[in-house]
């Protein structure tokens, strides 16, 4: 795994196209728990080079009701963006994850995982990926019936700040399913 981390981090095969230069963020070890499947980091973790070390993170970790040493332990979380490296601003929040990163790293990735008990999918782009012949058209229902994905899949929302407005409109998500899903990573952690 540790060489398979390391080929990942030194990937450029998308220079070209970042604005900040390629600087891949993953982390997993072989026994990993559980695979947060996000979106791609964003300039606060592309400058850190520390996953999630930014306010969606903490929300993401406020969510899961875990603390710092247990969110950053990777056979706890495993770190798989969609995409490893940060793709620039958009007009509104950073522009789609490269393309490239899923195809190419993940089923490696996921060849030399042992004990994975969950995968999270974080917003859209990794729902619709893993999720593509879902009979749930958006995220908001993906997200609403995530039971039916269970357990494999658990499809949330990104916890990004711009995303409040959506929890407000979706009551339900903080109300009930936020209870459900720290009960099953208690379960599994």
């Amino acid at each position: 795994m540790q060489d398979l981390l390391k080929e990942i981090r030194a990937c450029d095969v998308c220079r070209e196209h970042l604005p900040l230069g390629p600087r891949p963020i993953i982390e997993a070890v072989k026994n990993s728990k559980i695979i947060l499947i996000s979106q791609a980091p964003g300039r606060v973790v592309h400058e850190s080079g520390i996953a999630w070390k930014d306010q969606s993170g903490k929300k993401l970790r406020e969510w899961l009701d875990v603390d710092d040493e247990t969110f950053y332990d990777p056979a706890n979380f495993a770190i798989l963006p969609m995409g490893f490296c940060y793709p620039g601003k958009a007009k509104t929040g950073d522009l789609p994850p490269r393309k490239e990163c899923a195809p190419l790293w993940h089923h490696q990735v996921f060849e030399k995982l042992e004990n994975v008990k969950l995968k999270i999918l974080i917003g859209s782009y990794a729902s619709s990926y893993y999720l593509p012949k879902s009979k749930h058209k958006n995220l908001t229902e993906k997200v609403s019936n995530f039971d039916e994905f269970l357990p494999e899949f658990l499809p949330l929302p990104h916890p990004s700040p711009v995303n409040r407005f959506w929890r407000i409109k979706n009551p339900w998500f903080d109300e009930k399913m936020i209870p459900e899903v720290q009960q099953l990573v208690r379960e599994i952690l």
